[in-house]
């Protein structure tokens, strides 16, 4: 793979990690009391114009 492709991936899945953790930690925070539980998380990854669909799959314990 090309380095431009290497770099705009890694661009790409910075912005989807600092993104997303910021959007958990706002939503956690907005439940209220969250601790001692467990919640399950979901992530679809896609891509217009090619045939990519990944999922992730996890669980996120409360703070």
């Amino acid at each position: 793979m090309s380095e431009d492709f290497n770099m705009s991936m890694r661009k790409f899945l910075k912005q989807v990690g600092v993104t997303s953790q910021q959007a958990i930690e706002d939503a956690m925070r907005n439940a209220g009391d969250t601790a001692g539980k467990s919640y399950e998380a979901k992530v679809v990854l896609t891509i217009d114009g090619i045939a990519l669909e990944h999922v992730v799959t996890g669980k996120i314990e409360g703070a």
